[in-house]
């Protein structure tokens, strides 16, 4: 499958939060390839900033830890099974 990239700095762009997911989706609605949303920022004090209104279903990357990626997953957690 092809997949286009949405990266976002938050410190330019702002965090990739429900209305930006939207402008996106409808900007590139004749589009066929996934859609990947990703907000990056600077470092863990500014994501945990702007943790609450980020969008689910969205990646997060951090610079000061390039490594890793963060999902926010936005499955139901329904507690242990």
């Amino acid at each position: 499958m092809n997949w286009i990239y949405f990266v976002e700095s938050v410190t330019s762009v702002g965090p990739m939060d429900s209305k930006r997911i939207l402008e996106l989706t409808e900007m590139t609605k004749n589009v066929t390839a996934g859609k990947v949303f990703v907000t990056a920022f600077p470092d863990f004090k500014t994501y945990k900033r702007f943790s609450e209104i980020l969008a689910w279903e969205t990646e997060v990357w951090i610079a000061e830890m390039p490594e890793h990626m963060i999902h926010l997953n936005g499955d139901k957690f329904l507690g242990p099974r």
